[in-house]
Protein backbone atom coordinates (compact mmCIF):
# COMPACT_ATOMS: atom_id res chain seq x y z
CA UNK A 1 0.00 0.00 0.00
CA UNK A 2 1.18 2.94 -0.91
CA UNK A 3 1.09 6.06 2.02
CA UNK A 4 -1.09 8.43 0.10
CA UNK A 5 -3.27 6.48 -1.53
CA UNK A 6 -6.98 5.54 -0.57
CA UNK A 7 -7.24 2.20 1.15
CA UNK A 8 -8.47 -0.91 -0.63
CA UNK A 9 -12.17 -1.30 -0.30
CA UNK A 10 -13.09 -4.82 0.41
CA UNK A 11 -15.63 -5.76 -2.24
CA UNK A 12 -17.79 -8.66 -2.86
CA UNK A 13 -18.99 -9.87 -6.07
CA UNK A 14 -22.66 -9.71 -7.34
CA UNK A 15 -24.77 -11.83 -5.59
CA UNK A 16 -28.02 -13.09 -7.15
CA UNK A 17 -31.46 -12.45 -5.23
CA UNK A 18 -32.72 -15.30 -3.61
CA UNK A 19 -35.52 -17.93 -5.43
CA UNK A 20 -39.44 -16.62 -4.96
CA UNK A 21 -41.03 -19.03 -2.46
CA UNK A 22 -43.50 -21.49 -3.19
CA UNK A 23 -45.70 -20.38 -0.60
CA UNK A 24 -47.88 -18.15 -0.58
CA UNK A 25 -48.28 -18.73 -4.43
CA UNK A 26 -49.16 -15.53 -6.47
CA UNK A 27 -52.62 -14.69 -7.03
CA UNK A 28 -53.26 -16.11 -10.43
CA UNK A 29 -52.61 -19.40 -8.84
CA UNK A 30 -55.08 -18.46 -6.35
CA UNK A 31 -57.75 -18.10 -9.36
CA UNK A 32 -57.00 -21.23 -11.17
CA UNK A 33 -57.02 -23.23 -8.33
CA UNK A 34 -60.46 -21.44 -7.17
CA UNK A 35 -61.74 -22.46 -10.97
CA UNK A 36 -60.54 -25.67 -10.45
CA UNK A 37 -62.31 -26.33 -7.33
CA UNK A 38 -65.83 -24.98 -8.98
CA UNK A 39 -65.36 -26.90 -12.11
CA UNK A 40 -64.66 -30.49 -9.91
CA UNK A 41 -68.10 -29.31 -7.87
CA UNK A 42 -70.30 -28.67 -10.82
CA UNK A 43 -68.62 -31.88 -12.58
CA UNK A 44 -68.94 -33.60 -9.32
CA UNK A 45 -72.87 -33.31 -9.00
CA UNK A 46 -73.83 -33.64 -12.83
CA UNK A 47 -72.09 -36.84 -12.61
CA UNK A 48 -74.38 -37.23 -9.06
CA UNK A 49 -77.37 -36.20 -10.52
CA UNK A 50 -76.97 -38.67 -13.58
CA UNK A 51 -76.17 -41.79 -11.19
CA UNK A 52 -79.35 -40.62 -9.51
CA UNK A 53 -81.14 -41.14 -12.42
CA UNK A 54 -80.03 -43.57 -14.38
CA UNK A 55 -80.68 -45.69 -11.02
CA UNK A 56 -84.24 -44.71 -10.49
CA UNK A 57 -84.76 -45.60 -14.13
CA UNK A 58 -83.25 -48.93 -13.53
CA UNK A 59 -85.62 -49.60 -10.59
CA UNK A 60 -88.74 -48.64 -12.41
CA UNK A 61 -87.97 -50.51 -14.95
CA UNK A 62 -87.16 -53.47 -12.40
CA UNK A 63 -90.90 -52.92 -10.89
CA UNK A 64 -92.02 -53.33 -14.92
CA UNK A 65 -90.27 -56.65 -15.14
CA UNK A 66 -92.33 -57.42 -11.88
CA UNK A 67 -95.42 -56.55 -13.12
CA UNK A 68 -94.59 -58.37 -16.47
CA UNK A 69 -93.19 -61.79 -14.67
CA UNK A 70 -96.41 -61.28 -12.31
CA UNK A 71 -98.89 -61.20 -15.09
CA UNK A 72 -102.16 -63.55 -15.44
CA UNK A 73 -105.13 -63.66 -17.28
CA UNK A 74 -107.15 -63.96 -14.12
CA UNK A 75 -105.86 -60.65 -12.65
CA UNK A 76 -105.31 -58.43 -15.70
CA UNK A 77 -106.94 -55.53 -13.70
CA UNK A 78 -104.45 -55.70 -11.40
CA UNK A 79 -101.73 -55.46 -13.87
CA UNK A 80 -103.05 -52.79 -16.02
CA UNK A 81 -103.36 -50.75 -12.78
CA UNK A 82 -100.11 -51.63 -11.93
CA UNK A 83 -98.57 -50.40 -15.29
CA UNK A 84 -100.61 -46.94 -15.06
CA UNK A 85 -99.40 -46.65 -11.26
CA UNK A 86 -96.03 -46.86 -12.78
CA UNK A 87 -96.27 -44.88 -15.57
CA UNK A 88 -98.07 -42.00 -13.53
CA UNK A 89 -95.24 -42.11 -10.55
CA UNK A 90 -92.26 -41.55 -13.21
CA UNK A 91 -95.04 -38.54 -14.84
CA UNK A 92 -95.31 -36.99 -11.42
CA UNK A 93 -91.54 -37.08 -10.80
CA UNK A 94 -91.00 -35.83 -14.16
CA UNK A 95 -93.43 -33.55 -15.07
CA UNK A 96 -94.93 -30.56 -13.56
CA UNK A 97 -97.30 -31.80 -10.58
CA UNK A 98 -100.15 -29.25 -11.69
CA UNK A 99 -99.98 -30.49 -15.77
CA UNK A 100 -100.24 -34.58 -14.71
CA UNK A 101 -101.98 -35.09 -11.24
CA UNK A 102 -105.56 -34.46 -12.81
CA UNK A 103 -105.21 -36.12 -16.11
CA UNK A 104 -107.92 -39.34 -16.17
CA UNK A 105 -108.66 -41.24 -19.00
CA UNK A 106 -108.51 -39.48 -22.86
CA UNK A 107 -106.58 -37.01 -21.07
CA UNK A 108 -104.10 -39.38 -19.76
CA UNK A 109 -103.43 -41.30 -22.62
CA UNK A 110 -103.21 -37.78 -24.70
CA UNK A 111 -100.11 -36.60 -22.33
CA UNK A 112 -98.50 -40.45 -22.67
CA UNK A 113 -98.98 -39.95 -26.45
CA UNK A 114 -97.85 -36.16 -26.35
CA UNK A 115 -94.37 -36.77 -24.09
CA UNK A 116 -93.23 -40.23 -26.03
CA UNK A 117 -95.87 -42.62 -26.82
CA UNK A 118 -96.28 -41.28 -30.59
CA UNK A 119 -100.05 -42.38 -30.46
CA UNK A 120 -99.43 -45.77 -29.21
CA UNK A 121 -101.49 -45.01 -25.91
CA UNK A 122 -104.58 -43.77 -27.56
CA UNK A 123 -104.85 -46.42 -30.32
CA UNK A 124 -102.45 -48.74 -29.67
CA UNK A 125 -102.15 -51.06 -27.07
CA UNK A 126 -102.03 -48.43 -24.36
CA UNK A 127 -105.74 -47.37 -24.89
CA UNK A 128 -106.66 -50.40 -22.15
CA UNK A 129 -104.86 -48.03 -19.18
CA UNK A 130 -108.03 -45.54 -19.92
CA UNK A 131 -110.68 -47.99 -18.94
CA UNK A 132 -108.60 -51.07 -17.63
CA UNK A 133 -108.10 -50.19 -14.10
CA UNK A 134 -112.03 -49.69 -13.37
CA UNK A 135 -113.11 -52.75 -15.66
CA UNK A 136 -114.40 -55.86 -14.70
CA UNK A 137 -112.91 -57.96 -17.47
CA UNK A 138 -110.17 -56.55 -19.05
CA UNK A 139 -108.56 -57.79 -22.80
CA UNK A 140 -104.93 -56.36 -22.65
CA UNK A 141 -102.11 -57.49 -25.16
CA UNK A 142 -99.65 -57.54 -21.95
CA UNK A 143 -96.51 -57.66 -23.77
CA UNK A 144 -97.19 -55.25 -26.33
CA UNK A 145 -98.60 -53.16 -23.08
CA UNK A 146 -95.24 -53.72 -21.21
CA UNK A 147 -92.60 -52.73 -24.57
CA UNK A 148 -94.91 -49.62 -24.88
CA UNK A 149 -94.62 -48.99 -20.89
CA UNK A 150 -90.56 -49.43 -21.48
CA UNK A 151 -90.54 -47.46 -24.78
CA UNK A 152 -92.20 -44.45 -22.84
CA UNK A 153 -90.05 -44.77 -19.54
CA UNK A 154 -86.66 -45.39 -21.02
CA UNK A 155 -87.81 -41.96 -23.05
CA UNK A 156 -88.95 -39.68 -19.73
CA UNK A 157 -86.69 -41.31 -17.13
CA UNK A 158 -83.66 -39.30 -17.63
CA UNK A 159 -85.72 -36.12 -18.52
CA UNK A 160 -86.54 -33.50 -15.83
CA UNK A 161 -88.86 -30.93 -16.93
CA UNK A 162 -89.27 -27.34 -15.37
CA UNK A 163 -92.20 -26.31 -13.50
Amino acid sequence: MNPGSPPALDLRGIHAPPPPELWPPAPGWWVVALVLAIALVVLGLRGYRHYRLRRQRQQVLAALDGLARSYSAADAQGFVTGVSTLLRRVALARFPRKQVASLLGRDWLAFLDATGGEGAFTAGPGRVLATGPYAVQVDVDAEALIALARAWITKNAGVTHES
